[in-house]
């Protein structure tokens, strides 16, 4: 699929190659009715992956059930038909496979069938190109890209499709640590290769927490995994249920300690009559960028500073097997949670010694052979590490977005906003970049509509030029 020619005119440019980029390329070739010549640029040699979906692990599953797993909006049930395609899981009927938290390697490899799919039938050409974008400026002739080999090209829209950064390690002292004891949770070989007997201390407590503990654990850890967090709080499970029924839209008019309340009423009288939180929460799921965006900003300093955590243990379940795997090993005491303010790390002669102030505020020193950065995915835009982003917020063809978070969308749209707030009507951007702006923006439900809107649009305005 990899196409390393540079054609003189490129009409569309989709930058990044992870979940997002294939979904936006794949709905490109579904609207086009003119053969536009479109690029995607995704260094990495495997389309699909992202820091998501590159996991080999089979007991890395993904955290939505099969059935909501579909890329195309308009075609809800073509994960599973995939699924059924390539044999995974023969033993399950469609209802019970729409249901399964199936393998997220699966994911990635849907995505490219389809993709290779929408090439053979659409009469737009794709080249896949093989080279990262370090800058984006504006040229007479269009927008002006510069490859990480130095060349240039034109394109008349862009799409950001970049992806997920990783969150430094918040602990003063793991920059000077030993390349061999230290990962990132998104490096799976590489937490792999860390198991063994010594005690491993992991930072974060979220999913890519869950991620590294089944990782560690299906390559025969034996020794002592300490899990530490600022908050103590680990993700929830998914519950199978009645669902709640009750109007979410009241909620919208609400203030966030008003909302908080009646989201705790709507829990209890879901309980008594037998229905889990759970329900409540998939209640309100569609409504998840308007609860966002209705909220004035101070309540969402306040959301931020008080709520924020607390929403995404609850809002992001994982599958309840999991969930009973980690259970499992804390109460035999495999698995030891500490809410805890780090301090610092250093390297000893027989490994790292951690130091960190528990919720006592009593400073504790824990011994540890390795350490594993799951702090999740980086949202703040000042923490960006990716060079086109950089370039595009010292120039002032981006700007945060609200909060520091992200950049800046149009709120009903996916239009990037330069420095001045003025929208660019030939990029666009997608996924977690629009945190500041939806908050909601990182789930393949998310994913997919913004997708199917951006490629729609780029389609659209680009054959509407043509003579």
């Amino acid at each position: 699929m990899n196409d390393q020619a540079h054609p003189h005119r490129i009409d569309l440019a989709i930058i990044g190659g992870g979940a997002a980029g294939v979904m936006v390329a794949l709905q490109a070739l579904r609207h086009a009715r003119h053969p536009l010549q479109l690029q995607l640029f995704e260094p990495a040699s495997t389309l699909a992956e992202g820091i998501a979906y590159a996991t080999r692990v089979p007991q890395h599953l993904l955290n939505v059930p099969a059935g909501r797993m579909s890329a195309l909006p308009d075609q809800p049930a073509d994960f599973i038909a995939y699924l059924r395609a390539v044999a995974a899981y023969p033993q399950d009927d469609d209802a019970t496979l729409a249901t399964r938290f199936v393998s997220r390697h699966h994911y990635a490899a849907y995505l490219r069938q389809r993709l290779s799919e929408a090439q053979q039938t659409s009469v737009a050409q794709l080249a896949v190109v093989q080279q990262p974008i370090l800058a984006l400026r504006r040229a007479d002739d269009g927008l002006q890209l510069q490859f990480g080999d130095g060349r240039t090209a034109s394109a008349r829209q862009v799409v950001l499709a970049c992806g997920n950064s990783v969150r430094p390690m918040p602990v003063a002292g793991a920059d000077a640590l030993p390349h061999e004891q230290v990962a990132e949770a998104w490096d799976y070989d590489g937490v792999r290769l860390l198991a063994g007997d010594d005690a491993i201390g992991i930072i974060g407590s979220g999913l890519s927490m869950v991620d590294s503990v089944l990782a560690l654990s299906a390559a025969g850890q034996t020794g002592v995994i300490h899990v530490f967090s600022r908050h103590g709080l680990l993700p929830l499970p998914h519950a199978h249920g009645a669902p709640a029924e009750f109007d979410p839209q009241p909620l919208l008019a609400l203030s966030l300690r008003g909302r908080m309340r009646a989201l705790r009423q709507h829990a209890r009288d879901a309980a008594a009559r037998g229905i889990p939180w759970q329900s409540v929460m998939e209640r309100i799921r569609p409504l998840g960028q308007a609860l966002w965006q209705s909220l004035d900003a101070a309540d969402q300093r306040r959301f931020l500073r008080h709520v924020a955590r607390q929403w995404d243990v609850h809002r992001h379940r994982i599958d309840p097997d999991v969930h009973a795997h980690l259970r499992d090993a804390m109460r035999d005491g495999r698995l030891q949670q500490h809410r805890a303010r780090l301090q610092g790390v250093v390297e000893t002669e027989d490994g790292l010694q951690l130091a960190a102030h528990s919720a006592q505020d009593t400073l504790r020193h824990w011994h540890l052979g390795a350490l594993v950065n799951a702090t999740g995915v980086e949202t703040r835009a000042g923490g960006l590490r990716n060079p086109l982003l950089r370039q595009l917020l010292a120039e002032g063809l981006a700007r945060p977005g609200p909060h520091g978070l992200g950049v800046d969308s149009a709120p009903q749209g996916d239009r990037l906003l330069d420095a001045d707030g003025t929208a660019h009507a030939d990029i666009a951007v997608l996924g977690s970049l629009r945190i500041g702006t939806l908050w909601e923006s990182l789930a393949v439900p998310e994913l997919r509509q913004q997708a199917q809107n951006a490629a729609r649009h780029a389609v659209q305005e680009l054959e509407a030029a043509m003579p």
